[in-house]
């Protein structure tokens, strides 16, 4: 391999951008697509980003196997079994992998002359967005497949007195 063909591997496995790769790598920015595919239809090029995306997988500890766990973990999570609904807390009970699936927590105590209120606000991972991963992953949905989404995850909001006694 040429010197700037091992920049462009090294250059590709950044972003798994071809186009991008070849740029970086000093190719002409006007011919950089066609340059870019080409690059990865050469064997010696190819063999080359196989083996250095396979020693960072082992380096990183980050598999094929792992990331789809991961989203599925997302994408099978019930709510019911890491949020309390009288209060909107996390349940003692959650387990590990269920509240990995927790985005963010909120927590904001409003004062006013009633006495102080809890707001709490508990995001789930993007469920629908995992599914779709998923079955992209495992070719359950042909080519027709929309991707718009307004929400971004599972609200809930919890509005109410605390008793501060405990």
């Amino acid at each position: 391999m040429t010197d700037k063909q091992k920049r462009f591997v090294e250059e590709y496995l950044i972003d798994l951008n071809a186009t991008q790769a070849a740029i970086r790598a000093g190719y002409s920015p006007r011919n950089a697509d066609k340059i870019g595919s080409e690059l990865l239809g050469k064997t010696r090029v190819s063999a080359e980003v196989k083996k250095r995306m396979a020693e960072q997988s082992k380096r990183t500890g980050v598999t094929a196997d792992r990331v789809l766990l991961e989203l599925a973990r997302i994408g099978f999570v019930n709510a019911a079994d890491v949020i309390n609904d009288k209060d909107a807390t996390i349940k003692a009970s959650a387990s590990r992998n269920d509240t990995a699936c927790v985005q963010s927590v909120k927590v904001k105590t409003l004062s006013s002359d009633k006495g102080d209120m809890t707001e709490r606000e508990i995001k789930l991972a993007d469920k629908v967005k995992a599914l779709d991963l998923l079955g992209k992953h495992l070719g359950l949905w042909g080519d027709k497949v929309q991707e718009d989404r307004d929400d971004d995850g599972i609200e809930v909001v919890f509005r109410g007195k605390e008793d501060s006694s405990g």
